[in-house]
Parts: C-alpha cells; structure tokens; sequence
C-alpha cells in the first residue's frame, strides 16, 4: 500500500488500512473454511492483530527494510504485497506456494521479493536471526562485493507474541541489539494469552514493556494495538526512532485475540463468556469501521461494499489456490543441500604444495587455514566465546592474545581486526542464531562453540533452523554456516562436562555437512572446503588431537581441499577392516599393528573424515576384501554412529561376510574425570585389539 510519511491520515489512508484489514481477516476465514472442509490441513490466525500491523507497514518498505515475522503477521503481509492467493496456496500446501512451496505450515511468511524472512514455527528463534541480520547489514556496508547492501535508515522487523518473550532467546538479542546498537524494531503482539496461559503468568508484573525498560538505548513504546490512529502514531515514532541510528525499538502493542489459538484450540474451554465479550468490543475491524463512519463520513452502504469485494477477492483466490497444483513427490529431497557447490566433487580431491617442511599441529593448520580463508573472501566473520584476542583492540599493543581457549583463532583479529574476528556472550544460542542472520544477507560465518557439552542451548537454532532453512522455503534462502566445535576426551580430567562425543545427534539431522578429521592436514582441508560450501557444516575438532605429534603436517598451502564424504584408508590390510574417525583412528592403528604382531593378521583402517555424508563405497569396498567388519567409536555404544554403519553393512554386504558385523565404542555412560575411569570408559588399544580377535575368530 501507498506509503505515508505525515502524521496526518486522510479517509482514503483509513479506508486503504481498513481494505487490508478485512482482507486479512476474511483470509484467516476462508483457511477456517478449508480446514473444516479438509481441503487445507492447519490453519492458525492473526484475527485482532490487524490494526498494528497495517499501521506498521504505513511506515514501512519492502524494497528497503527486512522482516522476521511470526505467524500471526498476515496483515503486515498482505499490506507489504503477498496477494491472499499465495497465502491460500500455502493453506493447501500448493507447490507454488511462494513460503514453502508446501513444505512447512501456512502462516509461514518467507518471500524474498518482499524482504520477509524465512519464518519458522519455534518461537523465538526468530529474534537472534533479526540481529543477526542487521548486523550483517553494517558490516556488507563496507563490502565492495555485498550482494544486498545496507539501505540508509533501514529497519529490521522482529515480532512475536507476548508469551514468546519467555524464551531466553529474545532475552539474548534484546542484549546484543542494544549493545551494538542494531536498527531492530521489535513488535510484540500482546493478546494476554499463550494459547492458555495468560501475560500475567508468562511475565513479571504482567508488561513486558515495564520489565525490559532498564535495557540501555531501547526505545520503549506502548500503545493500544486495536487503535489504528494511535497504532499509526506510535508506529510511525518507534520507527523514525531506529531509523535515526538511536538502536532497537520496542513496540508493546495490546491487541486482542476474537479467535481461538488454532483451530487445535477452544479459547472457551479457559476464558469466561464475560471476557470473551470484553474482548470482542476492542475488536481492531469494528473500531476502524465506526471510525471511518464517525470521523471519514464513509457510509455503512460503503463499507458493506467493501465487504463485498474484500470477500469476492478472495473466494476467486481460493478457488485458485485450490486449483494449484501440489508439490511433485519425486521432489521430496529438492533443497536438502544446495543445489550448485557440490562439497563432495572430486574436483576438491587436491594435492598439497608443501611450502616448507616444518611439521605444524592440528591447531597451527586449522589457524592457517582460517587465515587462507579471510584474506580470501571479505565476507568471512569469525566469532564465538573468546576467539578475539582482545575485546579492547587498544590493548593489542600490550597483551599477548586469548584467540580462543585452544589457540585456533590466535592472531586473526590482529591481522583482520575486530571488524572480521570478534568475542561474542557466552551464550551458546545468540552465537549460532546471529550467525544464521548474518548467512541469510550473504555473509560467511565461522563460528566456534567453545566445547561440544555447552552446544545444547543452540540446538533450536542448529536443528530446527540452520539445518532446513534452504529445503522448507522451496530454496528461497539459505545460510551457509560453519560452525566449529570442540569435541571428545582421552584428556586425563575433563570429566563429564568437557569430554562428551555426541556427533550422532546431528549427523541424524537431514541438511547438516558433519565432518571430524583424524589429523592436521585433512583438517585444514576438510576446513577450507566446509568454509567454500554451501551448506551449514558442524566442523568437530577434537581436543586431544589439537597438538598431537602423530598427526602433524607441514602447511599444504592455501588451495588444498579434501572433499566432503571421501574416507582414507590410513593402513591397508587384508584380513578385517576397522571403520573409524576421530581420536580412534591412531588407536585402532596401534591395534592393528599389534594384531599383526601376535597372530599374523593384516586389519585394513578406514578413517571415515566425513560422517554426514560418510564414504559407503570406501567402505563397501573394503569389507567385501576382508569379509570382516569392525566399526570403533568414542562415543557411546548404543544407539550411537556406529549402529547405523553396521546396519547398512549387514543389509548391503551380506554376501561377502565371514562374521557378524562388530561395534566397539564407549561403555554407555559419561566419561568420567579420574584418568582411571575414563581409560576404562572409552576405548582403548588394548580393547579395540581384544574387539578385533573376537572378531577374527569367528
């Protein structure tokens, strides 16, 4: 609709907001209408939450602002140019549905012509990513190449529900928004209840907008949400505000809720008649019309006129959309992983130019290769908890340099300054949700989780954002992060909260590149190669191997790639074949070699490097020699990557076995702090060797 910049409104202003009020509404019962007809399959509505938003997007600017939306968010929408076709093709799930192209729930708002961002259904996540998003707009302001640069005065929209301001996400960016300040607006839709549970519950005191008032540089703004001049008025201020470089906005808008949650919910069933009623009389529809009647002159003749054709609009966009074709089924995997860089090509299989012969660790390559990569590319930004090596760049000068609790980020932001290389909280969420944000713009995020234990807080963000983005918007968008982590034990004192593997719960995850490497010189490969993909990457690096002697290399060069899903047999055999990855890998070498020793026979190792995708042909091949199998693992044994591995061993090379397929691994419980018990808990030569005569001896 026609932007306004005056605090004046006009009856044609009135009636345009109005129009998209209605339509708003006569959508959300149209999808009531399809679900009870089983034509559309969920439906969940954004009924008294009008006025707010189309206020908003009176201020507002698809070519110019972004927008994280919620699923209440369809006036905004509608008035920032998706048509009530396109949303009634994602109410029955059409393939050109522009959200998702059927592959998430409706109300999922995710057009990239009109700046909204790829909306999900957890709620909350969408506030780190705002952040995220603003502030890879800063930073492409001073990027020659930025594909999508910062708009002067731009503004990114944050909203959400009163009850999502529980989440401890909202509360990690409103830190950093303020910190930085970020030209967020954050617009949240109070309607007094979390499906059942009301503000009062969720909020101390009951007003969100009282309990954030301490943040520094948050402009705070309050307003009834069913009041559309005032909904203009205080919109219009709460934007000039961020446009104006003073940081985040707050908009506290009290808006009502006539229907239920979603049709999966009945408001009856825990709101009294009394206050249903109460509710009604702020209905934002019914005070706009007697608004336009009272003060505009507009006739109930004219209004019923809308109605009319409001309704019209969008019986003919149902029929429509229900005449959209529905997604083809052979497309059930489009969009998983990108479609264009290829990180498994053999193309990356690269030699190493060894520029000098001086053997480096693991750390010393993986430091290297980061450097590589930032004087490569300018987009590239490092960060994490203590990658700087100072937060105060003045003290440069005089300190040494953190560069991170193992040493891999040391120096870079001496070389490429805190622009490029910066500490974030120590909140595990805010890293990997602003990363997402700062991928979707067209940044290259390299962030570290300081220890795999601690990675849990951003697993929302890992599992149910990162990991699908690409494939649930129809490949509208995409966000391409590394994340780095710190992995495993055989660390003599780390304990159960520095030593834990895991790396089966996200190699399960569909879209995630998962990938752990044995030895300096395929990390720094692997590394170069997880940083020019495409995908999100979980990079596992194992502490005990950071400084290892046996796995030492000399620098390869800044070209050198090993390719995604390509193993290494690191010691041929004959008689078995161990499948590995990992700090295991050196163990079950020293196994076989004492194997060989005592009893004569050869055991092929096969270092998998790549554990989403993993080599099945490297490993086909091999057990189809050996006719034995062996799979070793530090993490737990049951349930554990191992499982999976054997399973496909047994189903796909029956033919070829001579024994039953074997797992060793960790004893199924957490590794412990005494160096005693955790010897014993996790795998060792000595019992990979005793794994592997049982097995030979079948």
């Amino acid at each position: 609709m026609e932007k306004r910049e005056s605090a004046t409104l006009g009856r044609e202003d009135v009636l345009r907001a109005y129009r998209l009020m209605l339509l708003s509404r006569r959508v959300d019962d149209k999808e009531i209408q399809l679900k009870q007809q089983n034509l559309a399959f969920f439906q969940i509505n954004g009924a008294g939450h009008e006025c707010i938003q189309v206020a908003a997007a009176m201020h507002l600017f698809a070519e110019r602002d972004w927008f994280f939306t919620y699923y209440r968010d369809r006036a905004l929408a509608l008035s920032l140019g998706e048509t009530a076709e396109e949303m009634l093709q994602g109410a029955v799930g059409a393939e050109a549905g522009p959200d998702s192209r059927g592959r998430q729930m409706p109300n999922h708002f995710s057009i990239k012509r009109l700046h909204l961002g790829p909306a999900s259904s957890p709620t909350g996540t969408q506030f780190l990513q705002a952040v995220g998003f603003a502030e890879a707009g800063r930073f492409l302001d001073g990027v020659s190449t930025a594909p999508q640069r910062l708009s002067k005065g731009e503004v990114v929209w944050v909203s959400s529900g009163d009850g999502t301001t529980s989440q401890g996400e909202f509360w990690e960016s409103l830190n950093t928004a303020c910190n930085l300040r970020l030209p967020v607006l954050y617009c949240i839709q109070d309607n007094g209840y979390a499906i059942s549970v009301p503000t009062r519950v969720q909020t101390a005191g009951g007003s969100i907008s009282k309990l954030v008032a301490s943040f520094p540089g948050l402009g705070i703004f309050e307003v009834d949400g069913c009041d559309f001049v005032e909904s203009y008025r205080v919109m219009g201020e709460a934007v000039a505000y961020v446009r104006a470089g003073n940081g985040p906005a707050l908009v506290h808008a009290h808006v009502v809720r006539p229907y239920s949650h979603s049709l999966s919910d009945d408001e009856r069933s825990y709101k009294t008649e009394e206050e249903r009623q109460r509710e009604a009389q702020r209905d934002p529809i019914m005070r706009t019309a007697a608004l336009l009647r009272d003060h505009h002159g507009v006739s109930q003749e004219e209004l019923d006129r809308i109605g009319a054709e409001v309704q019209a609009e969008v019986n003919v966009a149902a029929d429509r959309a229900l005449a959209s074709p529905q997604p083809d089924p052979a497309d059930w995997a489009a969009n998983i992983y990108s479609p264009s860089v290829d990180p498994t090509s053999p193309s990356l299989a690269s030699q190493p130019v060894f520029v000098d012969s001086a053997p480096k660790t693991m750390v010393d390559l993986l430091n290297a290769c980061l450097r590589d990569e930032l004087g490569r590319d300018e987009r590239i930004v490092v960060f994490g908890e203590d990658v700087a090596d100072a937060s105060d760049e003045e003290r440069l000068e005089e300190v040494k340099g953190k560069g991170g609790v193992f040493k891999v980020t040391h120096g870079l932001q001496r070389q490429f300054g805190g622009r490029r290389v910066f500490n974030s909280p120590l909140a595990e969420a805010n890293i990997v949700g602003r990363a997402i944000g700062m991928a979707l713009r067209g940044l290259k995020p390299v962030v570290e989780i300081q220890f795999f234990d601690y990675i849990w807080p951003a697993f929302m963000q890992l599992r149910d954002e990162l990991a699908n983005i690409r494939w649930r918007t129809g490949g509208a968008w995409s966000s391409p992060v590394v994340v780095r982590v710190a992995i495993g034990g055989y660390l003599k004192g780390g304990g159960p909260y520095h030593s834990q593997s895991g790396e089966v719960t996200f190699t399960h995850i569909p879209g995630l590149r998962v990938v752990m490497p044995s030895n300096a010189l395929d990390a720094n490969g692997l590394l170069r190669t997880a940083i020019r993909c495409d995908d999100p990457v979980i990079f596992l690096e194992h502490k005990h191997l950071y400084r290892q002697t046996h796995n030492k290399s000399p620098y390869p060069g800044s070209e050198y790639t090993v390719p995604f899903g390509k193993a290494a047999v690191v010691r041929e055999g004959e008689d078995l074949t161990i499948v590995t990855y990992g700090a295991t890998v050196v163990r079950s070498v020293q196994a076989a070699k004492r194997l060989e020793a005592e009893l004569g026979l050869s055991a092929e190792v096969v270092d998998l490097r790549s554990l989403a995708p993993y080599d099945w042909e490297a490993i086909a091949a091999s057990v189809r020699k050996t006719g034995r199998a062996l799979v070793v693992h530090e993490d737990a044994l049951s349930w554990g990557y191992g499982a999976e591995i054997a399973a496909r061993i047994g189903d796909e090379l029956f033919p070829w076995l001579d024994a039953p397929v074997r797992r060793h691994a960790a004893k199924d419980t957490f590794v412990a702090y005494a160096p005693v018990l955790e010897e014993t808990i996790l795998p060792q030569p000595e019992s990979i060797l005793a794994a592997m005569k049982r097995l030979a001896s079948f």
